[in-house]
């Protein structure tokens, strides 16, 4: 995580990714697994079940190919029909074709107040900081969730873990980041 290493293929319909992660403050370890989802319209049907038990979500438009910005609406609502509570950064991609879209100001990450990074998948220009700060993200919502149902349970497993002086077993191994990626 610490270098850019520069991937040339397009996604179709979904790469995963998984990284070991070790959070220098605390030591402790985490299993990230990033899913690279394709946002061609043939692989919408899958959509659903990549939001299952995601904890951030970085949602990525082509600058190259303006309908890819213009999905970003529709890929939110989808985002948010399945997780309402996530932390979302949006990022603009292949900055590096055209620098002055840097410049740009673009309504959809201010509109949905999201925080807005642009990228580029080809020289590496904020890949690194884009995916630390997801999975800075993704953590602090697993662990701190919005939603105070999840909250309780967490709690309560936390709790039954200390009293019982062993480790509950583990649902899944770390928190997911899904992207939404468009031509990255």
């Amino acid at each position: 995580m610490e270098e850019y290493n520069p991937r040339t293929a397009s996604t179709y319909a979904l790469t995963l990714f998984r990284h070991d992660y070790v959070d220098e403050a605390s030591g402790k370890e985490y299993k990230i697994d990033f899913w690279d989802t394709a946002g061609q319209e043939q692989f919408d049907k899958l959509h659903a079940s990549y939001y299952f038990q995601a904890n951030a979500c970085v949602l990525a438009f082509d600058i190259t190919r303006k309908v890819t910005y213009k999905n970003l609406e529709k890929w939110y609502k989808e985002m948010r029909d399945h997780c309402p509570d996530i932390p979302v950064i949006c990022i603009a991609n292949k900055v590096d074709v055209d620098a002055a879209m840097a410049k740009k100001k673009f309504n959809f990450p201010s509109t949905h107040n999201l925080p807005f990074f642009c990228v580029s998948a080809a020289d590496g220009t904020n890949v690194v900081r884009v995916v630390r700060e997801a999975i800075k993200l993704a953590i602090k919502n697993k662990e701190e969730p919005a939603d105070e149902v999840m909250a309780e349970i967490w709690n309560l497993l936390r709790d039954e873990d200390c009293v019982s002086g062993k480790a509950a077993p583990d649902f899944d191994d770390g928190p997911s980041i899904p992207p939404q990626a468009a031509g990255a």
